[in-house]
């Protein structure tokens, strides 16, 4: 009888750390498709919506619906790939006046927690870090599709898009007469369209 017990006391008790470590381990690792992928951001110019995107940038993701503790997601930027179509306005952007690129070359974010909306919503709270400032923020992810790509076989296609706005004053990004929003406004519209990968 005292062995019978100990047993199923053993058997509930691995069963138990079976599931922790489940829930411990991280979740799926997808490739970011850099080619298929965009960093876009607009802020307005008086009346006129200025558009521009970032060309280099890098990170990675773990995403599986069924195991939010183990999704996680961390990106980053290089500031002086800013691009608007416009050299010398770029030229601008990279300097102290708003994001001063020498001293801080890179935007960040780290997720801390995946949180499920829908089906397709997911809401990746993290901490944005830009210039000296770290802030905590949501970022809402909707997954636009999945699929087996039709061309590389065993691997499969995962479509995502984080879109929000920010408030560059938030983050220093303006200094002087640039910190008023007459001219440049305060809100910055950001979408990040990506195409993920992994295999099967």
């Amino acid at each position: 009888m005292l062995s019978t017990i100990k047993t199923m006391v053993l058997a509930v008790a691995f069963t138990a750390m079976s599931v922790f470590s489940t829930n411990a381990q991280d979740a799926t690792q997808w490739k970011i498709d850099k080619a298929h992928t965009s960093v876009k951001f607009s802020i307005n110019h008086f009346f006129s919506e200025v558009p521009g995107n970032f060309t280099d940038f890098d990170g990675t993701i773990h995403f599986d619906p069924s195991n939010l503790k183990g999704s996680k997601a961390e990106f980053a930027v290089n500031i002086s790939s800013v691009d608007t179509n416009n050299g010398k306005r770029d030229k601008h952007l990279q300097s102290k006046d708003f994001f001063d690129a020498k001293t801080y070359p890179k935007m960040s974010f780290v997720s801390t927690k995946f949180e499920k909306k829908s089906d397709k919503e997911y809401l990746v709270h993290g901490k944005l870090t830009i210039k000296d400032k770290t802030k905590t923020v949501t970022l809402p992810m909707k997954v636009t599709g999945e699929m087996e790509h039709p061309m590389m076989k065993g691997t499969l296609i995962l479509g995502v898009v984080f879109e929000t706005t920010l408030d560059r004053t938030d983050y220093g990004v303006g200094t002087g007469d640039w910190a008023a929003t007459m001219v440049v406004g305060d809100e910055v519209s950001i979408s990040i369209p990506m195409e993920l990968n992994r295999k099967k």
